[in-house]
């Protein structure tokens, strides 16, 4: 668990760095750093999805997965928990919804939350999530002064999600093979753009609702596993 509390701490600090600042960046630098956050952020959902491992099962996933989700509708869960908290703070935490979201998706549904808390659970090599603090600082810090301290708050998520995925590793040893990894990691880099074009203004992807089919699949392997294929 060691890398994910590393994390958590890097955004909390960030976001409350960011959070104290707010206003002394002037806005159009603010609008422009956070566009280029999000044309990196485009960038690494598309170097993760072309490492693609099984390019059908990643097309079953998203339909299978978005059709789950959307049933469910996680996008407007997740929506209403940032809502009621901006309620209960009067207004005070700036965009607490919009900054929560989004900031606990692209914390959460990356190539690097994925490996990283497998890699922590499986051999305890925290490395990938170290690496990944650095850059969730960054960001926290910069998307915290413009949407408030939904961005902290995003912590929460992150500790559950990776923490879950970490302590879960070990008694999934024979299901999370390479192969797998790979189509998780694809599956996150196609949610990641969903994101980056959210950032960019150029649509309103609901990529909550995508989360999923990110375990489809393990249950595909679980599924061969248990057939003897």
């Amino acid at each position: 668990m060691l890398g994910t509390i590393v994390n958590v701490a890097a955004i909390i600090i960030g976001s409350l760095l960011g959070f104290l600042i707010k206003g002394g960046i002037p806005k159009k630098v603010g609008d422009t750093v956070i566009q280029g956050l999000a044309l990196s952020t485009m960038l690494i959902g598309i170097l993760n999805a072309v490492e693609v491992n099984n390019l059908m099962l990643l097309i079953i996933s998203m339909v299978i997965g978005s059709a789950i989700g959307e049933a469910i509708d996680i996008d407007r869960f997740l929506n209403n928990i940032g809502d009621m908290i901006e309620i209960k703070l009067k207004g005070r935490g700036g965009k607490v919804s919009q900054g929560f979201v989004t900031a606990s998706l692209l914390f959460c549904v990356g190539a690097m939350a994925i490996v990283g808390s497998l890699n922590s659970g499986l051999k305890g090599d925290h490395s990938t999530l170290f690496s990944k603090s650095v850059l969730d600082f960054v960001f926290s810090l910069i998307s915290a002064s413009s949407l408030g301290i939904g961005v902290l708050l995003s912590s929460v998520s992150v500790f559950l999600y990776q923490g879950t995925i970490t302590l879960l590793a070990e008694s999934m040893k024979g299901f999370l093979i390479e192969s797998v990894i790979t189509d998780m990691s694809a599956i996150g880099g196609l949610l990641i753009m969903g994101i980056s074009f959210n950032m960019l203004g150029m649509s309103k992807v609901k990529v909550a609702n995508f989360l999923p089919a990110m375990f489809i699949p393990p249950v595909y392997q679980v599924i061969l596993t248990l057939l003897g294929k």
